[in-house]
């Protein structure tokens, strides 16, 4: 098992600042995506099965959003044998600000579209709408990933992790 610090080292050898791929980028942005999606479906679908109105709708996707998004990167690291305070340092150090902006866009796509978070799960505004705003998501995330990787940090500190 390698400490954090000679992980570090190890992985700014391998990549350096500067380097990031617009393939890496996307590849840690879609990787971010996965857990956002997911704790955003899953926390609209047990808002609107509550009936809850939007705010609070929108509060608990976002909770279960970093929650997943963070898991995501959780299990591999501990799969490669990263203790949980080192595996949980390197979550929040790698996934944190994308997983903000990801919120913040797809978050304001949905509510800037008519109709949309009153929709309902049964509508294709609510589904479309969604789509959309996970898409814009991804655009606006991956080059702020881009930039935030090539100067080794965000993804770039699990980078090494991922097999």
């Amino acid at each position: 098992m390698t400490s954090m610090s000679e992980h570090h080292h190890h992985h700014h050898a391998h990549t350096g600042p500067g380097r990031a791929s617009w393939r890496m980028a996307a590849s840690a942005t879609l990787h971010c995506l996965t857990g956002c999606a997911i704790g955003e479906v899953l926390g609209l679908v047990i808002a609107t099965a509550l009936g809850w109105h939007t705010v609070p709708s929108i509060a608990l996707a976002v909770v279960l959003a970093f929650f997943f998004g963070y898991l995501l990167t959780l299990i591999p690291l501990r799969r490669a044998g990263v203790a949980w305070k080192d595996a949980i340092k390197l979550a929040l150090a790698a996934d944190t600000v994308s997983i903000i902006v990801m919120e913040i866009v797809d978050n304001g796509v949905m509510v800037a579209i008519p109709g949309a978070m009153d929709a309902g799960l049964a509508s294709g505004l609510f589904w479309g709408a969604l789509a959309v705003a996970l898409l814009v998501a991804f655009l606006v995330t991956t080059p702020i990933n881009k930039w935030i990787i090539g100067r080794g940090k965000g993804h770039a500190v699990v980078h090494a992790y991922h097999h």
